[in-house]
């Protein structure tokens, strides 16, 4: 074999290890760290077949078994992101209307504790005007730097912290029976209880931030899958109007996710729209959507946005949502999860040693 067949065939081999280890419910950071990014992972895996197929002799059955493997790779990869395409069918329809008694319209932004361009969210926090503002990595200083909006956003709820796991919650609905919990770690905050949409009508809110698998953070994606998982088991329990939202430091295509999807029956109205890659904001060519709003199924959407930087690592993620009860008879059901899929979220949850009963 020539140098260049036997390197090009040494990358196919490499290109392999990501859609091997995804396949895997393996929970170490590395391997979790596959699922980000899986658009990457295919327009490398197009260009690794494109190569081998103009290079290879294919005098070799080995040649031709690699070939196979690669493309079902690719296949495999696709099949995770395709959903979140545009070419791929909405589950949540589109709000058709004018009556705005029933909107609900979120912004969700991790600021980055480190960034001191206070200004930029306020001003678009001024610009976007929403009902509800979550921040993520707050800490004092911001919290002093936010006041201002206290004048319109009457409701808060404020957790400042130094370990990039402050959160704050400002409203302009009425704020009913709100718990800080922390649901898995004694570090990390979540905020729950209900907002009251303008009509009266109760939606439970869920504001979370999980940490990420990583060698910085935590070795392991455990305590990230039994937090997002808990909740999603408590959500299908609660039988509410429910929103989750935050930076779940999970993309929206990974098993735990999907499975956190099945298991709440909550919808994600990204699918059949866009990624709405929020992170990254400084290497365009890495970004994957980290940042996340999911509903029940009795909201239609009015808009979805992901918007300018604010100075932060994340780009801040905006929806506007409208509370339609009939939309769960003429909305696609969420896929339910197995027997299977419900013993291992169990287990996950489990392992993550909770430190509470419910949500």
């Amino acid at each position: 074999m020539e140098v260049h067949q036997i390197i090009i065939s040494v990358i196919g081999v490499v290109l392999l290890i990501p859609t091997l280890a995804s396949l895997t419910r393996f929970d170490q950071w590395w391997i979790r760290g596959f699922d980000f990014p899986r658009l990457q992972i295919s327009f490398l895996l197009i260009v690794e077949i494109i190569a081998f197929v103009l290079i290879s002799s294919f005098d070799h059955v080995w040649e031709s078994v690699l070939l196979i493997l690669l493309v079902l790779s690719l296949l495999y990869q696709l099949v995770r992101i395709f959903p979140y395409t545009p070419f791929a069918k909405k589950t949540v329809q589109s709000f058709k209307g004018d009556d705005a008694k029933n909107h609900i319209s979120i912004l969700v932004s991790n600021v980055l504790t480190t960034n001191t361009s206070y200004d930029r969210l306020i001003n678009l926090v001024n610009s976007k005007n929403p009902d509800i503002l979550l921040t993520l990595e707050t800490d004092k200083k911001w919290e002093t730097e936010l006041e201002i909006l206290e004048e319109d956003y009457k409701y808060a709820v404020k957790i400042p912290m130094d370990n990039l796991y402050g959160m704050h919650l400002y409203s302009k609905l009425e704020l009913q029976n709100i718990k800080i919990k922390y649901l898995i770690d004694d570090e990390i905050p979540s905020i729950h209880g209900h907002a009251i949409l303008a009509n009266g009508h109760p939606v439970k809110i869920h504001c979370l931030h999980p940490k990420p698998p990583s060698p910085t953070e935590d070795l392991t994606s455990t305590n990230r899958d039994a937090e997002l998982l808990f909740v999603g088991r408590d959500v299908k329990s609660d039988q509410e109007t429910v929103l989750v939202i935050g930076d779940l430091n999970d993309v929206a295509w990974s098993r735990t996710t999907r499975l956190f999807r099945k298991i709440s029956g909550l919808m994600d109205p990204r699918l059949g729209r866009g990624f709405y890659n929020t992170f990254h904001t400084g290497y365009w060519i890495f970004r994957w959507p980290l940042d996340h709003v999911f509903h029940t199924p009795d909201f239609t959407l009015v808009s979805i946005a992901r918007l300018k930087s604010i100075g932060s690592d994340h780009f801040p993620m905006y929806i506007k949502l409208n509370h339609e009860p009939r939309a769960e008879d003429f909305q696609d059901k969420p896929e339910e999860a197995d027997e299977e899929e419900e013993v291992w979220a169990e287990e996950k949850i489990n392992s993550g040693n909770p430190t509470e009963t419910n949500v």
